[in-house]
């Protein structure tokens, strides 16, 4: 009887760790700080609003010299967005631009915040989230400021992760308050329409703040950039695939690709930073008149403050999860 017992409590007993185990575990110890380090937050600060996202870094040698860009939504910086009309060869030409924007990353060191870095950037590319791809590319004015890249899954076979395929994603979950957060989950479904455009749909926790960061495979492989959301576990994601095509579209493939040489910088500074029409331009941002959107399911969640102007009070709406019809200053 005592050999018995002996036995069931040998048997309780957890297993040791193997070679194998040890190994896995240490991969994803340095796959999190990796993803640590190329995840940064968004806060853009327009004149009466604020709104805060996620973004990633890449660094491309340009000239000898180490310049950082980041990929993130277009949503993110859309409140500083201004259009002014020229006057060229006697015509009016409309003329997009956008403030600086500002990048903060964390420092951590023995776990614990040790402080944060901040940057201006400005907006080399964008694209609008209700009539074309949601997406921005930026470029951080100072030179050599961030060293790790993310790297793209860009193999042509395989184009599509299949679904249940395991997922970290890193971003400024409630903005700079839940910077750098890890979150893990699955591609849930593939090939999402949502408006004009084509999703992914992961199981990957977001909450307002996440949009614009990114979504990884298990080996820290950026395949897509999450946007969209109505819930902890649906959110939709920008796949690689998708941006890989927006990229090709307007010749800056070299963000995306390394093997790709990065034009000079003043030649990047000059591309047009938008280059399809919206419907309509819509108030002066410093109007008092206000505007209406109408959110359809699933919602934008990045964390958008719109101060009034008569009372400088900030009125914070998180965009997510909510049904009604929201009126935005």
């Amino acid at each position: 009887m005592k050999t018995l017992t002996a036995l069931i409590l040998l048997a309780l007993l957890p297993l040791p760790l193997t070679l194998a185990d040890t190994k896995s575990a240490e991969e994803t110890l340095k796959v999190a700080d990796f993803l640590q380090d190329i995840s940064v937050t968004i806060r853009s600060e327009g004149q009466y609003s604020r709104s805060e996202g996620s973004g990633v870094l890449i660094t491309r040698k340009i000239d000898g010299e180490l310049v950082t860009f980041v990929w993130t939504c277009g949503h993110v910086v859309d409140n500083l967005r201004t259009i002014r009309t020229i006057i060229e060869e006697g015509a009016p030409i409309k003329v997009v631009e956008f403030d600086d924007v500002r990048i903060i990353k964390e420092l951590v060191e023995g776990g614990r915040r040790v402080g944060e870095i901040n940057m201006d950037a400005t907006v080399v590319k964008y694209s609008d989230a209700d009539d074309g791809e949601d997406l921005a590319l930026l470029m951080v004015r100072a030179k050599d400021y961030g060293k790790a890249s993310a790297r793209f899954h860009l193999t042509a076979k395989s184009n599509i992760i299949p679904i249940g395929t395991e997922l970290f994603h890193v971003g400024s979950l409630l903005g700079q308050m839940g910077s750098n957060s890890m979150t893990s989950g699955i591609v849930s479904q593939v090939g999402r329409i949502h408006g004009k455009v084509e999703f992914d749909q992961t199981t990957v926790t977001a909450f307002p703040g996440s949009s614009g960061g990114g979504v990884y495979l298990k080996n820290g492989t950026y395949v897509g950039m999450i946007v969209r959301g109505a819930g902890e576990g649906f959110n939709l994601m920008v796949p690689i695939r998708r941006m890989k095509k927006w990229a090709m579209k307007h010749d800056i493939m070299w963000a995306l690709d390394p093997a790709i040489k990065a034009p000079p910088v003043e030649e990047i500074l000059n591309l047009p930073i938008e280059s399809t029409k919206k419907k309509s331009v819509g108030d002066s941002r410093g109007s008092k008149k206000k505007k209406e959107f109408n959110l359809a399911f699933p919602h934008l969640i990045n964390t958008l403050q719109y101060i009034d102007e008569d009372t400088k009070g900030v009125d914070t709406r998180l965009l997510i999860g909510e049904a009604t019809k929201l009126e935005f200053r």
